[in-house]
């Protein structure tokens, strides 16, 4: 299965670090958000990526072409203009870059790619901007099993404070730090889908989140996959941080990769 990846927004509230380069650019230990992503859907065989980019788009392009200088080290001679890869590391990928406009909506740039994608018998589909201890095996399963057009994986979002439990109006019974909310699931990405689905996708400035899932879920079609383990979008410069902290840890949740 191909996996495309959405990676053409602006990023306004990481503006901090998308001025100079798209937000799925952004590092998290040295490597872009994007790689990580890529990543995790390799762990579980899932090599084929279709990158929707646009805004800065040529950043994310130039890095893939030049890959394998950004991932080795190298002995450059500047008198006969040769470069030699002293040890190079290189990902079993196929990666299409398709520029799908710098303006288009998160359902316009699937429909921008839909070319590539109708002889498919489903594909994944995510954001290029959050990362997950995900099982994309077991997602692709769920899929297969409800045999409906499309599946998204519902997450419960982390509180971005601590809980204070009070009794007696000031004395307090218990803390939590950053606890899960009891507010519901939510959209954590991480989509199967199938074709078809691209045919509810009118023009550049359909909102994949909007008309196209709402209509999926009152036609039945639209199902979920339960995700209780971690899952953090990259939204602002202090997501980025929690993130650069649990990577310099060792311990980052969605390494599932050697």
């Amino acid at each position: 299965m191909k996996a495309v990846i959405l990676a053409g927004g602006l990023g306004t509230r990481l503006a901090e670090e998308t001025s100079l380069r798209p937000k799925p650019m952004v590092e998290v230990g040295g490597r872009p958000i994007l790689w990580h992503i890529m990543k995790i859907y390799a762990a579980h065989g899932v090599r084929d990526f279709i990158i929707c980019c646009g805004f800065k788009g040529y950043v994310i392009k130039e890095y893939f072409a030049n890959y394998q200088l950004h991932m080795s080290d190298v002995t450059i001679d500047t008198r006969k203009s040769e470069i030699q890869f002293d040890r190079s590391y290189a990902e079993d990928w196929s990666v299409k870059l398709v520029d799908t406009g710098a303006n288009t909506m998160t359902g316009g740039r699937l429909g921008r790619v839909g070319h590539l994608l109708r002889d498919e018998e489903a594909f994944f589909l995510t954001y290029g901007d959050g990362v997950a201890d995900i099982d994309i095996a077991a997602l692709a399963e769920r899929h297969r099993s409800h045999g409906g057009l499309a599946t998204v994986t519902a997450v419960r979002p982390p509180s971005r404070f601590g809980l204070l439990d009070m009794v007696d109006d000031d004395r307090v019974a218990s803390f939590a730090e950053k606890p899960i909310e009891d507010a519901g699931w939510i959209n954590g990405g991480f989509f199967v889908l199938s074709p078809k689905v691209l045919d509810l996708i009118e023009d550049d400035s359909t909102i994949w989140e909007r008309s196209p899932m709402e209509r999926l879920a009152e036609s039945g079609e639209l199902h979920a996959y339960r995700h209780d383990g971690f899952w953090q979008p990259m939204d602002t410069l202090r997501d980025r941080t929690q993130l650069e902290e649990l990577w310099s840890s060792g311990k980052a949740p969605w390494q599932c990769w050697p």
